[in-house]
């Protein structure tokens, strides 16, 4: 594992070259399509997704991996605040009580040919996860809200592949991925009004990778999973590139903030697309300490 980035400053008398620290390995490869990592101090840890398996993993205080089923399709996860997790499954959303109890709310659309992708709780305690189609289908997918009452509405439609989203520390912005766009957006954001006013953050070269998962840090920084870039990149409130974190894979897909300080940024990673018998450490999770902490994840008020 090897983290490479130098980023270089001005002071008296010439430049120099800060190092970040190395990332490394954390599991094997134990994902085909891993994603959404979440730390959440009601779990006691770490939990992810391997999406097409449909499963939820865990990450124990000794470096055990749990695993568990709950659908054909396990999209994305976050804490509930009494307890437990919303997740978004195949084609909706499905509500796990503290006790692990499962309840699988009605289906939002009939296409199997389209399932849920991403997403992040707002500072509202809304659950929001965009849909893509399988086949990449331009225009085929959109953003959904979950309210806490059950009831959910479409935030944006028409849109390629619905990815990664989070919040501003002071949740007035919301940063969002439709990855075949190559950028992330940016939106007004109040309770009221939801996402207004979008516009262009940052935009990602096609040959340094596409944008998907992502994450907002303490200091209101914007860290991106390149997929088949093999790196995360940060990028200030200005929307500056400022540090880049090397992964010796190219399928680097969310990154979240966790570790008792929320100073270590765990990296999820996919096997999709290598040929059968690859011996790389893809689908492996790792983590390298950014040298910035992050913020306790939003929980869903559900």
């Amino acid at each position: 594992m090897q983290l490479h980035w130098a980023q270089f400053f001005g002071v008296p008398g010439g430049w120099r070259c800060k190092d970040l620290p190395r990332a490394e390995q954390v599991t094997d490869p134990v994902t085909f399509h891993g994603e959404g990592p979440v730390w959440s101090s009601r779990w006691g840890g770490l939990r992810w997704v391997d999406m097409l398996a449909g499963d939820v993993m865990s990450l124990g205080a000794d470096g055990t991996v749990g695993r568990r089923h709950v659908g054909g399709v396990a999209a994305a996860l976050r804490p509930r605040r009494d307890g437990g997790a919303v997740i978004a499954v195949g084609r909706g959303f499905a509500l796990e009580d503290a006790d692990g109890t499962m309840m699988v709310l009605p289906e939002l659309w009939g296409d199997e040919g389209v399932r849920m992708n991403d997403g992040g709780c707002d500072p509202e305690g809304r659950f929001y996860c965009g849909s893509m189609a399988y086949g990449k289908t331009p225009g085929a997918g959109a953003l959904y809200r979950l309210d806490p009452d059950g009831s959910t509405v479409v935030v944006l439609d028409g849109v390629t592949i619905s990815n990664g989203l989070d919040w501003s520390p002071d949740g007035r912005l919301a940063y969002y991925v439709d990855t075949a766009t190559q950028e992330v957006a940016v939106f007004d954001f109040d309770g009221a009004e939801g996402l207004t006013g979008g516009r262009t953050f940052a935009s990602i070269p096609p040959e340094d990778g596409a944008p998907d998962g992502l994450t907002v840090d303490a200091e209101g920084g914007v860290w991106v999973a390149l997929n088949q870039g093999g790196a995360v990149r940060r990028y200030t409130p200005g929307g500056v590139l400022d540090e880049v974190v090397e992964v010796p894979v190219r399928g680097v897909t969310a990154c979240a903030f966790g570790g008792p300080g929320l100073d270590e940024l765990f990296i999820s990673t996919s096997r999709e697309g290598l040929p059968p018998g690859d011996d790389s450490p893809a689908g492996s999770l790792f983590r390298a300490m950014a040298g910035v902490k992050g913020r306790p994840v939003r929980e869903f008020a559900g």
